[in-house]
């Protein structure tokens, strides 16, 4: 398979989940990637390890004090043939290690800067996490913590768009650039739905449709996304129901498990799964 990132380096130093996963796709693209934790090692191990050994395969993981001198220096060396930084710090931090883009860009002109912060400028220094991001967005329902990490893993893919676009340049023969993913606007990007309405209460996909809801069957739940006139027309066909309503689908759908519908459903094209409860 063409590999287009072969002969490029990456080196980041991101811990957790958003740095670590742009370096896994630009990985899986034919990168060769230098991950560098600090002396206690990355959190991610600790709280996951099975899901740090998956985001980590393949890289070269290697322990260096970066507040030391000699720490300093390995990376200087490590940076000096390198294309592509990946760096996850809050502003202030980077700056306390001279990884200040002035200085960046003086001792090494080639490199790239993927910086990925909480909040962008002026408040790249502002602590936050995924948690915060999506609450002041109102994504979180009923007070409940969410199912996924929406800021991070989309602040991934943006990051690993703008490395391929970085990386791009240097090809066509740019100096090295900086670029900062602020995870508050990824998670203010995956808001769109809920911003313009779609998603709230009682907007086209809140619910009010019948044929893009959630129903009880006699054992577990459904979800039904017949959204499109064809997979309507095609659901009121094979139920024979002149219209659709939530309180007959409620009806109908009780009367077989949750199994068999999706059995039914994938023999007649309608799109319906099974909601995953564990």
């Amino acid at each position: 398979m063409f590999k287009p990132l072969e002969n490029i380096r990456v080196v980041t130093l991101a811990l957790n989940v958003p740095g670590p996963l742009v370096a896994k796709r630009l990985l899986g693209l034919g990168a060769a990637v230098i991950k560098i934790e600090p002396p206690q090692g990355d959190p991610l191990k600790q709280y996951c390890a099975q899901w740090y050994d998956d985001i980590n395969v393949g890289q070269d993981c290697m322990s260096i004090d970066l507040k030391s001198i000699e720490g300093k220096k390995q990376l200087a060396t490590i940076l000096s043939s390198t294309d592509l930084l990946i760096t996850a710090q809050r502003t202030k931090a980077l700056d306390n290690l001279g990884l200040d883009w002035a200085s960046l860009q003086q001792s090494f002109p080639q490199l790239n800067h993927i910086a990925i912060v909480g909040y962008p400028s002026p408040d790249d220094n502002e602590a936050g996490h995924d948690l915060t991001y999506q609450a002041k967005l109102g994504l979180l329902k009923n007070n409940q913590l969410p199912s996924t990490l929406i800021a991070d893993m989309a602040g991934a893919e943006m990051a690993a768009f703008e490395s391929l676009a970085l990386l791009m340049a240097s090809r066509a023969g740019e100096k090295g650039q900086k670029k900062i993913i602020a995870l508050s606007e990824s998670a203010e990007y995956m808001a769109q739905p809920l911003k313009y309405g779609v998603t709230a209460d009682g907007g086209l996909l809140s619910g009010v449709l019948p044929e893009y809801a959630t129903y009880q069957t006699k054992t577990g739940w459904v979800a039904l996304a017949a959204l499109e006139p064809h997979f309507s027309a095609r659901l009121k066909e094979y139920l024979k129901l002149e219209t659709l309503n939530s309180e007959s689908l409620s009806q109908i759908f009780k009367q077989k498990t949750a199994h068999e519908w999706v059995a039914w459903a994938g023999e007649r094209d309608i799109p319906l799964a099974e909601i995953k409860t564990s």
